[in-house]
């Protein structure tokens, strides 16, 4: 990909002329402002194909403007990533909550940074799925229309709960989302479960995906994404421990009707 415009919302200068520099370096149109205020304008009027935002800004800060964006229709297809200063779990998982597409911790590394770029860019690019329309992933073959799953050909048998947290991962390759996040999807607000339970579900699901188990990725302190092909960021041992602390916990989720 090259040409997109990317907007850097970043009050330090040095760190905006870095981005700046190493995203002009691979032929993306970036431009910087230095404010929450100017990054909310210059969102909306120029419409750019990705927002760095920064979660410590002066005035309205990175949560807020990400909020905003996302709930405002002009805005809310424009994914964000976030830039944070020290990589906190806790500001990571409400970066995401309030809508952040991905996060890149500062010091970032170019190389990294231009791999979530170009993967987030991707996914934006991509016509939003049908609900009903199947996807393929890796091995991974899912047809919602027929509650049917497939690994390398043979069928895998799920049920209700795991067949719909994998859907959900899958119809976003790649993007990373709270357990909350999940739950929600799979039975609305309000539904009384613990994040436990969530991992409970996602243990048995690798297992009854066998080879296809390694797509489903656990994102250490945060919740599960699809494996998207890039490779960035992937902890196979966060997978296998999640999977073993899991095996310890009562399954809450518990499948309800379709």
């Amino acid at each position: 990909m090259s040409g997109e415009n990317i907007l850097i919302v970043e009050d330090e200068e040095d760190i905006a002329e870095l981005l700046e520099y190493n995203l002009q370096r691979h032929d993306y149109v970036a431009t910087s402002v230095g404010s929450g205020e100017e990054g909310l304008q210059a969102t909306r009027e120029s419409k750019p194909q990705l927002v760095l935002l920064d979660l410590m800004l002066p005035g309205l800060g990175g949560l807020d403007v990400c909020r905003r964006l996302k709930a405002d229709p002009a805005t809310a297809g424009i994914p964000v990533i976030m830039l944070t200063a020290k990589g906190e779990e806790e500001d990571i998982i409400a970066g995401f909550d309030a809508g952040a597409d991905d996060y890149v911790t500062k010091p970032f590394r170019p190389k990294v940074l231009l791999a979530r770029v170009k993967a987030v860019l991707r996914r934006g690019a991509a016509k939003r799925r049908n609900d009903d329309e199947p996807l393929t992933q890796g091995p991974l073959h899912i047809h919602p229309g027929r509650f049917e799953v497939t690994v390398d050909g043979l069928p895998v048998e799920l049920t209700r709960t795991e067949f719909r947290i994998l859907s959900f991962l899958a119809s976003r390759p790649g993007w990373v989302f709270t357990r909350g996040q999940i739950v929600k999807a799979v039975h609305g607000d309000d539904y009384p479960v613990t994040g436990r339970a969530v991992d409970v579900q996602v243990a048995a699901l690798r297992r009854k995906l066998g080879a296809g188990g390694r797509m489903v990725q656990t994102v250490r302190g945060i919740g599960y994404k699809m494996d998207d092909g890039t490779g960035v960021d992937t902890d196979p041992d966060a997978n296998a421990d999640a999977d073993s602390d899991a095996d310890a916990g009562e399954n809450e989720l518990a499948d309800g009707p379709k």
